[in-house]
């Protein structure tokens, strides 16, 4: 599993439509360079071919009157749409080591309803107990790394990342059930992109060439 279709449909969706910098800007400022593989060129690269799979179409902008080529802009189509919401709900379930693609699930869970997001984690702790469950056929913590010389501390390891997950999921359910966050069709949702022109304090690099001056 790669987050990076998922971040870059989720902030074209934000936005309505965006341009490849626009993209990159909000993914920077969600730190996704640092805990993905949300880098500049991946950015681009899934815009182009997610625009070719129909997921998203480019419109070609006329460049500003400073000069330089035109720009694209995206914009989510209905097939780009239901891409979305089915990576959204499949990553917020699935375990596995990498946390990317739960961290980018996370930021747009609140595009669902708040039962089903409720669903999902819920279903998400029956995940990771069966993936321990499945860990533990060949390594208990009872029998400790050493049985296994100094590979077994993966497997502690493993465990011990699987125990915290899942109390951390259910400490997220009960905030949840609580009543935090603004959840779709409960209100105004919170706005996590940053407007045109808007200063990214996370920023690392230049702009793309075919980007909004």
């Amino acid at each position: 599993m790669s987050a990076i279709r998922l971040l870059v449909l989720g902030a074209v969706r934000q936005h309505g439509r965006a341009h490849g910098y626009q993209v990159r800007n909000d993914l920077e400022y969600w730190g996704a360079h640092e805990w993905s593989n949300a880098k500049p060129g991946s950015i681009y690269h899934a815009l182009k071919q997610m625009a070719k799979q129909g997921l998203l179409v480019a419109h070609e902008i006329a460049p500003s009157t400073a000069g330089g080529p035109p720009r694209t802009e995206y914009e989510i189509t209905e097939k780009g749409t239901e891409e979305y919401l089915g990576l959204l709900r499949q990553y917020l379930t699935a375990y596995d080591q990498r946390p990317d693609v739960l961290t980018a699930a996370l930021g747009f869970m609140v595009d669902l309803s708040r039962e089903e997001a409720l669903e999902l984690l819920q279903a998400r702790v029956r995940s990771i107990g069966e993936w321990r469950k499945a860990v533990t056929e060949y390594y208990t913590p009872a029998d400790g790394p050493g049985r296994l010389g100094h590979i077994g501390e993966i497997m502690n390891f493993w465990l011990h990342s699987a125990d915290t997950g899942a109390q951390w999921t259910r400490d997220l359910i009960e905030r949840i059930r609580g009543g935090a966050y603004t959840f779709a069709g409960e209100g105004d949702p919170f706005v996590g992109v940053l407007a045109e022109g808007q200063d990214n304090p996370y920023a690392t690099g230049e702009r793309h060439p075919g980007d909004s001056r």
